[in-house]
């Protein structure tokens, strides 16, 4: 019994013992390794600002690095501009020389029809001026001006509309649609330009077309009030009784008193070069940025 005692009382001097330590440890934990040594709380200070320094700059490494992404990516779009600039030169280039080049007789296969627009064709017959079609607004074409009217809101010079006219070809018995071309607001009605109604037949020449897709905020065709504001060639045939083949008579074929023809628009918009100094400015600036700030003050 005495011998249980004396264990019992040993382990509670023990237990306590332990206890004192283990919240001696705690406390200096919790103070930031905080030691009566001197010798030590110099280590650990320094030990500290070496970990700090060391984050510091694996920090401004990390940042350096990713802004460098930047000029990088300035310098990509930029490039790709200019590939984009000369794709787009290279098709304006090929539309006027399909524009330009020698017409061909007007085929009937509706596929091969598809692979020729732009393409100049030839044909012969007579207008049917009593079932007239009015493309509109539509302002007169001038190449130079749209080029340098490219991406402006919105365009000047006058409004009218281009006329359309079935036209029966006599030589291959069937009737296509015809742009004639563009007449002032004042002369829509026909009765204003009788003069240019030409009757009998007449040779001419002009630029396929294709159907069109109603673009965003342009309005519907009002065909009650012939009120045409894109070519819908399924819906024009329907109402006139032609072919869905439309042509856009060259300026050649203009008669006068009559709507001036050429009307093809083969000016594409074209802002690549503006794109490219942006991107490339961009690049400068940032680039410059960069180096002031990472290598400079190195």
């Amino acid at each position: 019994m005495a011998s249980l005692k004396t264990a019992v009382s040993y382990s509670r001097r023990l237990l306590t013992a332990i206890t004192h330590q283990v919240t001696r440890t705690l406390m200096l934990f919790t103070s930031g390794g905080a030691s009566t040594c001197p010798d030590c709380r110099s280590s650990n200070l320094q030990t500290s600002s070496s970990a700090a320094a060391g984050a510091e700059k694996g920090e401004d490494s990390f940042l350096k690095w990713f802004l460098l992404l930047i000029p990088a990516t300035t310098f990509g779009l930029g490039t790709w501009q200019v590939k984009r600039r000369q794709w787009k030169l290279q098709l304006i280039n090929e539309l006027h020389k399909l524009t330009a080049a020698a017409p061909i007789p007007l085929p009937l296969d509706p596929h091969e029809l598809k692979t020729l627009e732009y393409r100049r064709v030839r044909v012969r017959g007579r207008y049917d001026h009593s079932k007239e079609l009015y493309i509109l607004p539509r302002s007169p074409v001038d190449p130079e001006r749209e080029a340098r009217e490219a991406g402006r809101l919105s365009s000047s010079g006058e409004r009218g509309a281009n006329v359309v006219t079935p036209f029966h070809c006599t030589d291959l018995g069937i009737t296509i649609l015809v742009n004639r071309g563009y007449v002032p607001r004042q002369k829509i009605s026909p009765e204003t330009r009788m003069k240019g109604q030409v009757e009998g037949e007449v040779d001419v020449v002009g630029v396929v077309r294709l159907t069109e897709i109603r673009k965003p905020f342009v309005p519907n065709n009002d065909v009650e009030r012939n009120r045409w504001h894109y070519r819908d060639l399924e819906a024009m045939s329907n109402l006139t009784g032609a072919e869905p083949i439309f042509i856009d008579a060259d300026f050649a074929s203009t008669i006068p008193g009559g709507p001036i023809g050429g009307q093809t628009r083969v000016t594409l918009r074209n802002e690549h070069m503006q794109y490219i100094i942006t991107w490339y400015g961009l690049c400068a600036a940032t680039s410059y940025m960069w180096f002031a700030k990472f290598i400079k003050r190195i």
